[in-house]
Formats: C-alpha cells, structure tokens, sequence
C-alpha cells in the first residue's frame, strides 16, 4: 500500500534535506572599476528605456513624429529614419538572429557578462539594491535590522513602507514606460493621468510593475539561479579560452590572515594572498564564494574583484587576486609561464563574420528596397472566361503598396499576350490600356485589374504575364508575375 511522504522527510544519504532553504542575501556596497563600470551602463539602460518614447523624428505631415513607436492599429513599426512594414517582418527575425550570436561572442570573450551588466533583471536589482541601501543602511545595518527582537518601531516601520513606496514608484514607471512605445507617449501620458486612456494600457502596467516589484524586489538572484534558462544554456557554449570571474588560486592559497602572512613570509615560507577576509562573498549579489570555483550562481559581474582589489590595497599587495581569467592561465602561472589570452579565436571570429554578414545583409536591403511594391494574385473561380467575340479575359487581385509618405500616381503595364488589354474595376482612366492609379501615401490599395486577350493570336495554354507598375513623377518601379490562364 502506497504511502504519502513529506518531502522534508526526505534525505540524501542521511546527510540532511535534498533541497536548501532561501537565505536571503545581503550586499554589500562596493567601489572601484567594475562598481564604476555598472553605474554607468545601468544609467545608459535605464535612460534610454524610461525617455526614448519622448524623443521626437519629423517624419512629415500626418506622420507619426515618435523616434521610435510600435503601431499596432496601423501595423508599422518606426525607428527613426526607418519604417517597417508587417511584409518587411524578416528584418525581426535578422535582428533576433543577430542578438542571440552576440550573446554568445559576448559569452566566449567575458562569460556571463550579459548577466552581470546588461541583464534587464540585474539592472533593476541594482536599482532596488540602491534604494535599500539609501534607506536602511548597508550590509550590516540591514542584517541587525532584520534580526532586530523588536522589528515594530516606528522608525524601522517607517523605513519599510518608505522603501517599498519607492519600489513600487520605479516599478510603476518601469511598466508605464513600456506601453508608451505603442502610443504618441506624450498624449499617452495625458491620458493615463486624466484617466483617459484604454483599458488595456491600464492592464500592462499593472502587470509590468506587479513583475518589476517582484522580480527585482524579492526574487532577485533567484530569477538568475532557478528562472532563467542561460546560466545552463551559457555552460554548454563556453570554451576553455574564455576569461570568467576566476580567483587566482595560484596566487591565494595557502590562505591566512595579514598578520600570520607577515610571520611566514619573515621566515622564507610560501603563503598565498588570501587573507579570508570574506568581503568577495560579502558583496556578491548571489552570495556565493568565488574561491569555490566556477559556479551556477555566478553572474560574472565583477563586484568581487572590486572588493578584493581594495582589500589588496591595504594590506600592500598586488591587485586582480580574483580578475577575469581562465584555467589554462592559471596552471601556466603555476609552471612558471606567461598567461596567454586568445580573445581572436575561431570560435570568436566565426560569431564575429555571422554577426557582419546578417547585419550587413540588413543594411544593403535597407538600403536598397523599394518603398513601391505590387503583388498580384489570381482570380480562382472562375480561371478565365471566353467572351463572345472570342477573346479571352482573366481577373486579378492587385494590390498595390506605397510605403513612403507621399501620395504617388501610378502606371500600370502589362507583358503576356499579344495586344491585351486592361481595365481597372470601378475607376477611369484616360489611358484605358495603361490604367493610372493615385495610391494614398503610407497606404495599401488594393484593385480588381481585368486582362482581356484578343480572339487573334489567343493562347492555347497558360503562359506568363507580368506586370509593372511605375511611379511616373520619379520612375520608381515594381514587378509581380502571375500566370493567363486559357479556358
């Protein structure tokens, strides 16, 4: 008979529980270049998210004038100079392609580095860290409050809701700024604030601040070493040459405190650098020892040598005991060789070339696309119809696309049989055998064309037929093939 069992019941070997318990970590403030270096690109992130949505383009009259929009109702995307439409969506996929080879040339030269100063999830953590920081002290302030036997007080309460008020301000802002890039953000804004806008404006940025607050809030590293699918993906990907957050056990070990190292090193014995102090762990966003070698949790952001550079400082010893480093270097320091650093490897260069011929790629059919396009398509039933005069006249679907933001006047010519004509359904022209069309800038138009063959010379089987259409003011011009159909 099956009998139910209580996972904490369950050990391994007799050792103690198969899963650890959250320890909630506590960072501690740090300074120095790599410190210097995450200040910096989180206020490039995080000014670019929050004001893109501002930043005006003169795209002319009746355009759209936001730098950078996602126009839903209009299927268009804009990026300043550049307009793209739902047909142009393999432009997404070179972008996606482009982005995922760079996370991985990224993850061959620096390891996780992604993770550690670009990472959307360590760039608010850092955000929310800070606010803490402000407001309830450091590292050690923090644990002797939360450990306090009298954690009510009113001040400590005050602290509370002030820091969460303030989480929850940038997390609103966070999910405000988002839904701004599907509308002119500056009337979006009037909207929201009178109360005006869609409801489903209101939706996203409750869910998108509920998400912000959470994840950066109160998940913090566990989004790193639980949710997040790269740690794993990453370790399958790098290679011995890459350089990842190392301690320099070659130089660290043995380990023992300043005044001990003193006495050995007096008496001519061997003595690492590492004076155990523990402020690389002390500091660690995910509160690991980076002296324990390469691990899951480690976000490679650099935070650890920081520390350990400081601590190096004072004691008068030499600087990166922990740096951007590898094994390989480690064992030829070891064997008394120069390190060798191989960022221009095959690896690195064959990322490097994909990334040059898809973006390069993009650019030239940028750059040389048409902002005139046709495409033309059959009638079905029926094929074709024989008039009574003997001629033979098929219908298509022409639909006609201007994608710049003028009004264009359009020609229309045919190649198939011999002496066709046209004639566009429900509109005039004074040209009947080339049919001239006015097409709305930043439109699609969509025609019904007649091609009618003469009973000389009428074809016997399917042959092709082309058409042209042609801008007559600039000479801009576009072809679709189809197929005239006998009965």
């Amino acid at each position: 008979m099956n009998k139910t069992v209580n996972p904490k019941d369950l050990t391994s070997d007799g050792d103690g529980p198969l899963y650890a318990a959250h320890k909630k970590v506590y960072p501690q403030s740090v300074s120095g270049t790599f410190r210097r270096i995450k200040w910096g690109l989180m206020a490039i992130c995080l000014g670019v998210y929050y004001f893109l949505p501002f930043v005006r383009w003169n795209r002319g009259l009746g355009a759209p004038s936001q730098a950078v929009l996602i126009d839903l109702p209009n299927s268009r995307f804009y990026f300043f100079f550049i307009e793209l439409w739902p047909q142009e969506v393999y432009y997404f996929t070179g972008l996606l392609i482009v982005a995922a080879v760079a996370l991985f040339l990224m993850n061959s030269v620096g390891g996780r580095i992604w993770c550690g100063y670009l990472c959307p999830q360590t760039v608010w953590t850092d955000v929310f860290y800070a606010v803490e920081r402000l407001i309830e002290g450091d590292r050690r302030e923090r644990m002797k409050k939360d450990k306090s036997s009298d954690p009510m007080k009113l001040e400590r309460i005050s602290e509370i809701v002030l820091k969460h008020s303030i989480w929850l301000l940038i997390a609103w802002w966070t999910g405000g700024a988002w839904v701004l890039y599907f509308n002119d953000a500056p009337t979006l804004v009037k909207e929201l604030v009178t109360f005006q806008a869609p409801m489903i404006a209101y939706i996203w940025i409750g869910i998108l601040t509920a998400t912000t607050y959470v994840l950066a809030g109160f998940m913090r590293e566990q989004v790193c070493t639980y949710m997040c699918p790269w740690p794993r993906i990453q370790a399958a990907l790098t290679d011995e040459w890459a350089l990842n957050v190392t301690y320099r056990y070659d130089r660290g070990e043995k380990r023992t405190s300043v005044k001990k190292a003193a006495e050995l090193r007096a008496l001519g014995q061997q003595v690492g650098d590492c004076v155990d102090c523990y402020q690389c762990v002390a500091v660690c966003p995910t509160g690991i020892d980076i002296r324990n070698g390469p691990q899951l949790e480690c976000i490679q952001c650099g935070l650890c040598i920081d520390a350990c550079d400081n601590v190096m400082t004072k004691i008068g010893r030499p600087k990166r005991l922990i740096g951007y480093d590898n094994d390989i270097n480690i064992q030829r320091r070891q064997d008394g060789k120069a390190p060798v650093y191989k960022i221009v490897r095959a690896r690195t260069v064959v990322y490097s070339a994909i990334i040059a011929a898809v973006g390069g790629f993009m650019i030239y059919t940028l750059a040389t696309r048409s902002l005139l396009d046709v495409n033309v398509l059959h009638d079905r039933n029926p094929v074709a119809v024989k008039l009574s005069d003997g001629s033979i006249r098929n219908a298509y679907t022409v639909r006609l696309l201007n994608k710049s933001g003028y009004d264009r006047v359009i020609a229309i010519d045919a190649e198939g049989p011999v002496n066709l004509t046209m004639h566009v359904v429900g509109a005039d022209s004074v040209t009947p055998d080339r049919p001239m069309i006015v097409i709305p800038r930043d439109s699609t138009s969509e025609l019904r064309l007649l091609v009618t063959a003469p009973a000389e010379n009428n074809p016997d089987k399917s042959i092709p037929v082309r058409f042209h259409v042609m801008d007559i003011g600039l000479g801009v011009a576009a072809t679709a093939t189809d197929n005239f159909v006998a009965p």
